[in-house]
């Protein structure tokens, strides 16, 4: 079975924002998901893999039998666009989608090129559902460094 490559690092996010983002909006606006990110799930920001920062943990495990520990919530601040690993399939996730402004989405992970593009309240209604998803359906979800 293939090994994940998304797991916890431990190296320092600031450091990886200041060296990896060379746009200074791209920047700015990462700082300020941090900030939010932590604000609403509770959790520090840490490094997963080499350029996701996420924030609590969980464990899943698929039916294949292939299991691993991931962020519950996270972003990369990819040269394109923000990639935000945010999304739970839930109606009212859906419902959020609607107001969240200008963005591309794939299966699991909304693409945004700024902050100014979207409505803050609707990612942060679209995050603390994805927090509420992982927490009745996966093991331990509320696991990781609440910053309290």
């Amino acid at each position: 079975m293939a090994k994940t490559k998304t797991t916890y690092t431990g190296k320092d996010v600031a450091d990886f924002v200041n060296s990896y983002v060379e746009n200074e909006q791209k920047k700015a606006d990462s700082f300020r998901l941090i900030e939010l990110m932590q604000e609403w799930t509770g959790f520090e920001a840490q490094m997963w893999g080499p350029s996701i920062i996420g924030f609590g943990t969980y464990h899943y495990k698929y039916a294949s039998g292939h299991e691993g520990d991931a962020p519950i919530i996270g972003f990369s601040p990819r040269k394109a666009a923000f990639s935000l690993y945010v999304y739970s399939p839930t109606e009212k996730s859906k419902e959020l989608l609607a107001e969240l402004g200008k963005f591309k989405m794939s299966k699991a992970c909304i693409y945004v090129n700024k902050l100014s593009d979207i409505t803050i309240s609707a990612l942060e209604g679209i995050c603390l559902e994805s927090l509420q998803y992982i927490n009745e359906h996966y093991e331990c979800g509320c696991r990781g460094e609440k910053k309290v």
